[in-house]
């Protein structure tokens, strides 16, 4: 029944496609007259005809969507109903076929072609008249048309394209609300009164400050613990207890910027600027708690949460891309400045009682720059328009509407099977259609949507950022006992590894994604990562850099690869309520990120007890567990990953 069901949307499909076509057609050998014979009216007349094709292709891009997520619906009901995994065997027999239908629906085959026909002449009829150049010749410049920027956002939503935008905007694992549904002229309106460009850029400037913040210290944790008569190993509680304190900042913050971005961000700068200062005032205190408590302030003044949420809801979807992709690209060029700019604080002085060393002069330098930070937000920011819950409400009502009457001929099911199956089933697989849109509201209800292929993505991101917390943290330490690397040989490291970052996911985004599904590159990365820890274990003597370094870059790299594609399909797979309110996506991931921190950073303090000697292995082995059990559940699940 399923497969007749999908054959009458592909043939759908390819009837529209043709109807359009031949409408195209007609309005080229139009456009061609018209060119022997030019008539401004006639032009203009042209170009509403073009338009009046791009909103009909709207509804057909609409429609598709609409069905691919009936038939995902339709395959997790039966899966739960009668116990049995038939979504693993109906997609992996379908899905491949030569004569796959299945593909038809989710690759949306041939639509591109009536795609480039509509841009193509609108662009030749805007700018182009007398002229012998296309968009082709001038590929640079994009054509400004509010049809085409609707069908541009449909298609990039229904495709998850993976160019190097979409695949950066993604790592950041931004959720996209349902803005198509909104009429173009509406949403305009709205982006107008909530977007503007210092706010994003300081929110930006959180985000880069944010990640200096946390990995400044990491070349000299080890050394500050020890001149506070603490071990060396204690380094994994001093980093780690800024991700400690980040696990109920997320919450509140996450919580907080649903009535206002300023008063977070402005919050945050301030526990950030006497965070730094505990972490600095320490050292001529001689007090390691005092030291524990400033990195604590640290974590509780993280708002990325804020600063993701500000991108999803206010930052207009034409270039949501852009903003994402600068929301990644912040953070890892603040992972990179972190550990350089450690290395290049290399002085000791002191100002009265005040001591300025390279253990000190990290918090000092935070300080300062939260305190300038502080100063640009209260004088630049500019707090968005919100709109009143009402309005909102009655937007989706109205979207939902719309929706309803484009649609009248549903293929999947009819009406009335949808209306009685809705009506009678009482095991939550599926909302009513008013309850489908809420966002959750507690963190048991965000679990309850969790289905099996997210909890896998959540546990592979657990793993990554356990194993990329282990290689970071304990580098000093372990550096300095094989290898007597100074601060700035650890620094220099760190710094390469950080630089990784963007030349890898440019790799990844622009060449391997295009050429492989993002599953295969899931599986293959995940090995990769654990044939970088499996390298990293002190087994030959003597344990040697070469082996140290590129076990570690391997390790570091597969990470990092692993996280944005992770993130690709976590944002695919999620349910649609997880894209909104205070218990969303991007806050689940980042609290399993932060536990594996936490996690990562005890273990490595626990670890010290046994001897520097035993350090490596001891923090490697749960890595390897952990990373073997990914793999296996990722092959498992493997099929329901698309």
């Amino acid at each position: 029944m399923l497969d007749h069901q999908i054959e009458k949307i592909a043939l759908f499909m390819l009837e529209q496609q043709g109807l359009l076509s031949s409408r195209l057609q007609k309005l080229r050998e139009w456009h061609d007259a018209l060119q022997d014979e030019p008539d401004i009216s006639q032009i203009s007349k042209l170009r509403e005809a073009y338009r009046s094709v791009g909103q009909d292709l709207l509804k057909l891009l609409l429609f598709i969507d609409m069905n691919a997520i009936g038939i995902r619906k339709i395959l997790k009901k039966f899966d739960k109903r009668f116990g049995y995994r038939f979504t693993n065997y109906y997609v992996k027999t379908r899905a491949d076929h030569p004569y796959s239908q299945l593909q038809q629906v989710f690759k949306h085959v041939g639509l591109g072609a009536v795609v480039g026909a509509i841009s193509r002449n609108l662009h030749e009829l805007q700018y182009n008249e007398g002229s012998y150049l296309s968009i082709y010749d001038h590929p640079v410049v994009p054509l400004q048309d509010p049809v085409v920027d609707s069908i541009k956002n449909a298609v990039d939503r229904l495709t998850n394209s993976t160019n190097f935008l979409n695949f950066m905007a993604q790592h950041a694992l931004i959720m996209q609300d349902e803005d198509l549904l909104i009429p173009q002229d509406e949403q305009a309106d709205q982006e107008e009164g909530r977007y503007h460009f210092m706010s994003l850029m300081l929110n930006l400037g959180n985000t880069f400050l944010y990640m200096v913040n946390t990995y400044i210290i990491v070349p000299t944790a080890d050394d500050y613990s020890m001149s506070l008569g603490a071990a060396a190993t204690v380094c994994g509680v001093v980093i780690g207890a800024m991700a400690v304190a980040q696990l109920f900042s997320s919450v509140y913050f996450s919580a907080w910027s649903n009535k206002s971005y300023f008063k977070p961000l402005i919050f945050s700068s301030i526990v950030l600027f006497f965070g730094n200062l505990l972490y600095a005032l320490a050292y001529d205190f001689n007090s390691l708690a005092l030291l524990l408590i400033g990195r604590l302030f640290c974590g509780f003044g993280s708002a990325r949460a804020v600063n993701r949420r500000y991108i999803s809801d206010c930052v207009p979807l034409k270039i949501r891309m852009q903003a994402s992709a600068g929301f990644v690209s912040a953070s890892a060029l603040g992972m990179a400045c972190g550990p350089a700019l450690a290395g290049l604080l290399q002085t000791d002085f002191k100002i009265k009682s005040l001591t300025f060393n390279q253990d000190t002069l990290p918090g000092w330098v935070m300080a300062v720059a939260w305190l300038l930070y502080l100063v640009w937000l209260a004088i630049s920011f500019r707090e968005p328009v919100r709109e009143p819950e009402e309005i909102h409400t009655s937007q989706e009502s109205n979207s939902d509407g719309s929706m309803e009457k484009g649609l009248k001929k549903p293929l999947l099911l009819a009406s009335e099977e949808t209306e009685h199956d809705e009506e009678d089933d009482g095991d939550g697989s599926e909302e009513s259609s008013e309850d489908s849109r809420k966002p959750a509201n507690s963190i048991v209800a965000a679990y309850k949507l969790l289905t099996p292929s997210v909890k896998v993505q959540l546990l592979i991101y657990f793993m990554l950022k356990y194993a990329m917390e282990i290689l970071l943290s304990e580098s000093s330490v372990v550096t300095t006992y094989y290898f007597g690397w100074s601060m700035s040989s650890v620094s220099i490291f760190l710094f390469c590894l950080g630089l990784t970052v963007l030349p890898v996911n440019l790799v990844v985004g622009s060449y391997i994604s295009n050429m492989f599904e993002d599953r295969q590159i899931l599986l293959a990365s995940e090995i990769m990562v654990c044939v970088g820890i499996l390298l990293s274990f002190h087994v030959v003597i003597p344990y040697t850099v070469p082996q140290y370094v590129i076990s570690g870059f391997i390790m570091f790299v597969s990470a990092e690869v692993l996280e944005g594609v992770n993130l690709s399909l976590l944002s695919r797979v999620m349910s649609s309520r997880l894209s909104r309110g205070t218990y969303n996506g991007g806050l689940l991931s980042t609290e399993a990120g932060t536990i594996a921190r936490v996690i990562a950073d005890g273990t490595i303090t626990l670890a010290g007890f046994l001897g520097q000697s035993m350090l490596l292995n001891v923090t490697l082995l749960p890595s390897l567990i952990i990373c073997v059990g990914s793999i296996v559940a990722t092959c498992f699940t493997y099929n329901s990953l698309y």
